[in-house]
């Protein structure tokens, strides 16, 4: 009988009590990963870790010291990282003349920021072990803009670009970084806003689907939170270790136009 893809490995995905870091997180877990589950719902994250076997690590993203010990928990209790998912985000919708500065910086700090930082503490163990991936969970946001989304668009541009410098830095060492830049997933994220768009819009939420999110889109339906989970898989697998430094879009045929 085949071992598990990821019998030995650890694997920390930020964001997984829920939605696509939660998917991920089963999936790796169901692949034989240990787990690190990080977020800072303590309550949904701790009965995550139980349920998939692994470790719950309490942090905020937009602080620069919960990152330092998420990771330092992790190496405490495992003694190396193989792989890190950088999942954790969120989105605030409002025109760039309106946009709260404050709530710029939390969004710079949990989606671009916290990424940097948890791929540089947990570099040296990936660097010394010859072997690492990192999976950065961009957007189709990340390649492309739409109006009111200044700071996510932002931050998840500067995501692409980290990933493309961290492939080319640790390209000696067995380390890969890709960007998976998907559209709607059906997420909470995504839930919600389907719900504010229909109630500002004076529209029904299937209106909202069909008629602004996938309006784009070659393929008419929301991406699974599996789908993403399986493709992150694929890319943490030793079949994919050519491929690095790239923005691999999930985005229903949205940027073949």
């Amino acid at each position: 009988m085949a071992q598990p893809k990821f019998k030995d490995k650890i694997a920390l995905v930020t964001g997984a009590a829920s939605g696509l870091g939660l998917a991920i997180a089963e999936r790796f877990a169901g692949d034989g990963a240990r787990v690190v589950v990080c977020d800072i719902n303590a309550d949904a994250g701790k009965d995550v870790a139980a349920r998939l076997g692994g470790t719950f690590v309490q942090a905020d993203m937009g602080k620069r010291a919960d990152c330092r010990t998420l990771v330092d928990q992790a190496l405490a209790a495992y003694g190396t990282v193989h792989i890190l998912v950088n999942n954790a985000g969120f989105q605030h919708v409002e025109t760039i003349e309106a946009f709260p500065e404050d709530m710029w910086d939390k969004m710079q700090a949990v989606m671009l920021t916290a990424p940097f930082l948890l791929t540089k503490y947990v570099w040296p163990a990936m660097r010394a072990q010859r072997w690492g991936r990192i999976i950065n969970i961009s957007s189709i946001h990340g390649l492309i803009a739409s109006p009111n989304k200044v700071a996510y668009i932002s931050a998840k541009h500067g995501l692409v670009g980290l990933t493309k410098t961290a492939a080319l830095e640790g390209g000696a060492f067995g380390i890969t970084a890709n960007a998976i830049c998907p559209a709607y997933v059906r997420t909470p994220l995504v839930d919600k806003q389907i719900a504010d768009q229909a109630r500002t819009r004076g529209i029904p939420p299937e209106e909202v689907i069909e008629k602004i999110m996938l309006e784009p889109a070659a393929v008419k339906r929301l991406i699974e939170p599996a789908e993403v989970a399986d493709f992150a898989a694929y890319l943490c697998g030793e079949s994919a270790g050519v491929i690095t430094g790239a923005a691999l879009t999930m985005d229903l045929g949205w940027t073949a136009r």
